[in-house]
């Protein structure tokens, strides 16, 4: 029986409507009542899971930002935080600015951005996201400002741009940063501190709750979920994911719009019907 399951949330855990569907939260339940830990692991910051702190409920732990920062829910408190260096989120500011990007700083507990951008983050590929960020998000108009203010506390910095071409650019300006750059959306770049991933939090997690990597499993959909895949002993791709994730899951289930999560725990969990 493996021990513990993480989970990515956008294109994995989340509907295309951004929404966790009874028969998900039901099988991730049940599972977290069985024994096993449930854990997501994810992109987002702390303030982007409030939506759904109701459906987690029974979730102990969560590995956030990318991996920056690992959060213990019942205590409500951080176990490990491993921040952006104060140059290189100026650095990523300016670059992104450059570009006329949308620049998003992910803090401890809070989602950045400058409210132009958030109002227009259509022009992004972003827009599914709207209701998200106009509700949210702290809102300023000094990006620069932001990070003198709250040095040490910014865990990840995502640049959305307006076409991949722009992202490109900015790729190769970053090439040889010794940032970790990974990508989710299609016009994202996201960047963390060297060898941070959800990789690196789910190894750090597992040896907090002496858990061997080997009775791991996770599921995800895309290129910033490659490394926890390849990392954990059994790995699941959405039916949604990219292709290079689903040539290298153990596994591939369902889409994300038809319980691709809790079809999956419940053929690798032998939980039964729910």
């Amino acid at each position: 029986m493996y021990k513990l399951l993480a989970l990515d949330m956008d294109g994995t855990t989340l509907n295309s409507q951004k929404k966790i569907t009874p028969k998900t939260v039901d099988a991730i339940n049940k599972l977290l009542k069985s024994g096993v830990e449930v854990v997501v692991a994810s992109g987002r910051c702390l303030a982007e899971l409030s939506d759904y702190r109701n459906e987690f409920r029974n979730m102990h732990y969560v590995i956030l930002t990318s991996g920056g920062l690992i959060y213990n829910l019942a205590a409500d408190k951080p176990i490990s935080i491993y921040p952006v260096s104060f140059e290189d989120c100026i650095k990523l500011i300016e670059i992104g600015e450059e570009e006329n990007a949308m620049v998003h700083l992910l803090t401890i507990k809070n989602s950045v951005a400058k409210p132009q951008d958030i109002e227009n983050i259509s022009d992004f590929g972003m827009g599914v996201y709207y209701d998200m960020f106009n509700r949210i998000c702290v809102r300023s108009d000094d990006l620069k400002k932001y990070a003198i203010d709250h040095k040490e506390d910014v865990m990840k910095i995502n640049l959305y741009h307006r076409s991949i071409e722009s992202r490109d650019r900015n790729v190769e300006r970053l090439k040889n940063s010794g940032l970790q750059i990974v990508f989710a959306e299609a016009n994202n770049i996201e960047a963390s501190p060297l060898n941070v991933t959800k990789a690196s939090g789910l190894i750090e997690l597992c040896k907090i709750l002496n858990i061997d990597i080997k009775d791991t499993v996770a599921i995800g959909d895309a290129p910033n979920d490659l490394e926890i895949l390849q990392t954990v002993g059994y790995s699941v791709a959405m039916g949604n994911a990219d292709e290079e994730i689903k040539q290298i899951a153990d596994y591939v289930t369902a889409d994300n719009d038809h319980d691709g999560v809790a079809l999956a725990i419940k053929r690798i969990f032998n939980l039964g019907d729910f």
